[in-house]
């Protein structure tokens, strides 16, 4: 017993030199600002963008593909006989700031957008509570052909789209986005507006730990009085599987350009115009 004493009163004083230096070491990290890991799985909630950005050097490929509405019928396989693709690449010029572009079957039209990241969501000292996105695109219909339609012009193919991408990472489970967006088209089609103000939210419920449910919605604010055209809606299903991400999602939306899924979607989800698609995205490191 007094062998025991003796050995407790030596290292007592180095147990709690050790002790304190541990709670200093602990109270230090907790302050240290740090940032929160990304909202969503990919750069896409669905159909738009998400606050996820390239990281430097590294490259993006996806492929967007939609079938046609469920709603069809068995003689056009449920929608499944006719098909959209969209072809993409987005490059990480720095951990903020990407540029992509793609070429889509529906209108056959070319688009590019830079993106950049403004802020990210963090905690600790200096901490902020959202990660903020804003995104600049335009895009280029080809068709009609000139040949088509002699009085088009150049100038008449073109709409661009600015958006700000506002998210916020609650937890392992559940991320929230607001996308602020306004289409600004030179030529519009029937009834409709050349700018159109329209408010997207979309959000990921984490189901397990590569799988989560996605949903996401636009409502156009100021849309023509007589507009054939519908609010966008989609659900869906991410599936990560380390350097890809599938997505499986049901939309009434044809195509994932900005102007046409915000401002051109035909079919009514709820009348059961929905068509079931997919994206496929591949990540490529081109250097360190």
């Amino acid at each position: 017993m007094k062998k025991l004493l003796f050995i407790l009163l030596i290292t007592l004083p180095y147990v709690s030199h050790a002790q304190d230096d541990l709670m200093d070491l602990l109270d230090d990290g907790s302050d240290k600002k740090q940032y929160v890991p990304a909202a969503f799985h990919g750069s896409r909630i669905i159909l738009g963008h998400s606050v996820v950005t390239r990281h430097k050097k590294e490259l993006e490929f996806l492929i967007s593909h939609r079938f046609g509405t469920i709603n069809s019928g068995s003689y056009e396989f449920f929608g499944l006989d006719n098909a959209f693709i969209r072809l993409g690449l987005e490059y990480g010029i720095s951990d903020n700031f990407n540029v992509g572009v793609g070429r889509s079957s529906f209108d056959k039209t070319i688009d590019t957008f830079l993106k950049y990241r403004i802020a990210r969501q963090s905690t600790g000292v200096g901490s902020f509570p959202f990660s903020i996105v804003f995104i600049h695109s335009l895009a280029i219909k080809t068709t009609p052909r000139s040949s088509d339609d002699p009085t088009i012009s150049f100038s008449d193919r073109l709409a661009t789209a600015h958006q700000v991408l506002i998210a916020h990472r609650f937890n392992d489970k559940l991320s929230l986005q607001l996308m602020p967006s306004f289409v600004q088209k030179n030529r519009t089609q029937g009834v409709d507006n050349s700018d159109q103000f329209a408010l997207g939210a979309g959000g990921k419920v984490k189901l397990t730990r590569s799988v989560s449910l996605n949903v996401e919605y636009y409502y156009r604010i100021d849309e023509a009085e007589n507009s054939v055209y519908n609010n966008s809606f989609s659900v869906g299903f991410d599936i990560e599987t380390g350097g890809h991400v599938f997505q499986l999602h049901f939309s009434n939306s044809a195509m994932t350009v900005e102007r046409s899924f915000i401002t051109e979607t035909f079919g009514d989800f709820f009348d059961g115009d929905i068509r079931f698609g997919f994206n496929i995205s591949r990540t490529f490191q081109l250097g360190h």
